[in-house]
Formats: C-alpha cells, sequence, structure tokens
C-alpha cells in the first residue's frame, strides 16, 4: 500500500506581509515571511485567486512574483510540497481603456469624467486629441484638432486646460468640448497644474515654469533643469508646486518651489519621474522607478519614500473621490481602487 506523505508543519509557508499591496496586471511584488523558499528543488507555487503568479525569486523568507496579465483583485497564497500558506489579499488594478497615448497625467472631473490624450510622436497630427471616459465606462473622442496634445487640467467651472507640446500653446476647453487658445509662447508646454487662486503653472520641458494670471499675463515663475521627457506638476494644500522631469540622470529628483518661485530638492532617487500627484496628508505620489523596482512610489512629508503600486510604465495618475486613482500608461488607462483619498486640484 502507497504511503500518503503529510506536510511537515514546519515546512508550512507563511506570508507577512506584501510589497507593495497593489499593482497593475504584469507588475512585480514581494512577500516577506518564512518557508517561501524551494523544498527538494522544487519552487513554490503563487495563486493569485484561481491563477497562478510566475515565481521570478524564491528564498526561504523572501519571494517575488509577477501579476498575471488576466489577474483581478483577490487573495494571494502560497503552495509547497502540499502545504498551504495564509491568505493576503492583493488589489489589481481593473483596464478601462486602450487606444490611448497618454504622456502626463490624466485629469478627472467633479462628476468622475476621465479625460486622456492622444498624443502622438511630436509633429504627428492624430484622429483625436482628447478622449473622455464618462460613468458608462465608454471611451469617447472630446477634443479634435490639437497637436500633440500633452498636459492636462481643470478649472472650477470644468474647462479642461490641454497644452500642446508641438506649438508651446494651451488650449481652452469648453464642456462640449470648443476649444479656444488660452496662452502661447510656452516653449515645450507638457504639465499643467493650477493653484488655489487659480493662476496656471505651465512646465516647459527646456527648463522654465510658467506662471499665467487669471487676466492671461505670463510670468517666468522658476527655472530648472531641462528635462528630457516632460515637466510634471502638482500643488499641496499650502502652495507649495512639486515639480518633475526626467533627465539623463538614473538618480532623478522631485522639486518643491515655494510660493516665491525658490527651488529645492524635495527626494532625490528617483529613476525617470513623471506624473504624481498628492493625497490630503500630503503624501506626494510619483510614477517612477524606485530601488531598481516601477511603479508608483509614495513619498511622505518627511521624505520617507516606499513603493504604493507595482507596475511597468505608468506615466501618471490622477485621484478621483472615494479613494480610487486612475493610472495611465503610454497606451492604456486602470481603475484602482487604493483607499487613498486624493487632494482635489479645483
Amino acid at each position: 500500500m502507497a504511503r500518503t506523505t503529510k506536510p511537515n508543519p514546519s515546512d508550512t509557508p507563511k506570508i507577512d506581509a506584501v510589497v507593495p499591496g497593489a499593482a497593475l496586471p504584469g507588475g512585480e511584488v514581494e512577500l516577506a515571511g518564512s518557508n517561501l523558499g524551494p523544498l527538494a528543488m522544487r519552487q513554490p507555487v503563487a495563486m493569485l485567486g484561481q491563477l497562478a503568479a510566475s515565481v521570478l525569486l524564491s528564498r526561504p523568507k523572501r519571494l517575488k512574483l509577477r501579476v498575471p496579465d488576466e489577474a483581478e483583485s483577490g487573495t494571494l497564497q502560497i503552495l509547497q510540497n502540499g502545504a498551504q500558506s495564509n491568505s493576503v489579499r492583493l488589489l489589481v488594478a481593473g483596464m478601462i481603456a486602450t487606444d490611448v497615448h497618454v504622456v502626463a497625467n490624466p485629469a478627472v472631473d467633479s462628476e468622475g469624467n476621465i479625460y486622456a490624450t492622444l498624443s502622438g510622436q511630436r509633429g504627428q497630427s492624430t484622429p483625436v486629441s482628447v478622449f473622455r471616459i464618462a460613468s458608462d465606462g465608454e471611451l469617447r473622442p472630446f477634443v479634435t484638432g490639437i497637436m500633440n496634445a500633452t498636459g492636462l487640467a481643470l478649472d472650477p467651472e470644468g474647462f479642461l486646460y490641454v497644452s500642446s507640446r508641438n506649438d508651446g500653446t494651451v488650449y481652452r476647453v469648453s464642456p462640449n468640448g470648443i476649444y479656444t487658445q488660452f496662452a502661447e509662447g510656452m516653449g515645450i508646454a507638457t504639465g499643467l497644474a493650477f493653484d488655489a487662486d487659480q493662476n496656471l503653472y505651465v512646465g516647459d520641458r527646456s527648463g522654465t515654469i510658467f506662471k499665467i494670471a487669471p487676466d492671461r499675463q505670463i510670468f517666468v515663475f522658476a527655472t530648472l533643469e531641462p528635462s528630457v521627457a516632460a515637466y510634471h506638476l502638482a500643488f499641496d494644500r499650502d502652495g507649495t508646486l512639486f515639480v518633475t522631469g526626467p533627465t539623463t540622470s538614473s538618480y532623478d529628483c522631485v522639486h518643491a518651489i515655494d510660493r516665491d518661485g525658490n527651488s529645492r530638492v524635495f527626494y532625490r532617487g528617483l529613476g525617470r519621474p513623471q506624473g504624481l500627484a498628492l493625497d490630503i496628508a500630503g503624501n506626494v505620489y510619483v510614477a517612477a522607478s524606485w530601488h531598481g523596482r516601477r511603479g508608483v512610489v509614495r513619498i511622505t512629508p518627511s521624505g520617507e519614500a516606499s513603493l504604493a503600486v507595482a507596475g511597468s510604465g505608468i506615466v501618471g495618475l490622477a485621484f478621483v473621490p472615494g479613494g480610487d486613482v486612475i493610472l495611465a500608461t503610454n497606451t492604456a488607462m486602470y481603475h484602482l481602487a487604493l483607499g487613498v483619498e486624493g487632494l482635489r486640484s479645483f
């Protein structure tokens, strides 16, 4: 009679933490715990719901896995030699749109409509400049005729502002999609953000942050090192402007600029930092690489960094009411119930 080998309780895998606790499909997360390494030359099996996740690294106290492309939020377990670990929850972003070309933060209005660009290569004319995703989830053309639509920002009246890195112009778009020229001469215009007094700030990736007053007077607000991609802008409650702009360095920083235009380094140590947003507690969330890991990095007001969301290719993000976040890669948009209340920009 064949004997059945029972699992040794001392070999039972145990998960103490999953870092980060949220990811895009295809993102890489790490588990900390015990008995997570191979046994008898056999790798443990990682299960997210009913899907097996690729194990990229397996050590007794550490395991790295890749979230399956088809995955949804669910429970994560490790199976090893007939034993199974405790369950932990992993949040996985759900795709809401493809066929976009996003190069900066998306925008979300007070009614929950999401705006995303079809930017194209510089000098390329695209059939749609800006899409709008309504509450029914449909992706519909919203603006046509703006070449290389880049940065997006909304004012309290629901007008959308769109920068063009092709001609250095900022356009003002009415709620029905009709646009007019708002300002020109903004260099290689990229990121946009409003302050509490409704001054509009424009990042020129060649090295200037412009300030446009409500009466459309234009000032040079600050000067930074030129960026190889774009400037991305976001304000905190106190009126500090946070700016990212990837350079040729692999050790880039987030700048903090006070109301008088004085700049300081808020945090240094990111790879290709791009879109950013803040929560109501003052934490800064940046799409970047950090310590070789890619996704969205959370930086506390005291400058402590951690990975909040794992995922490749994220270029922008925007919080929506209720604790959710919209994440954008160059080609797709995702929705994630992150449980973080974002700081509204209007």
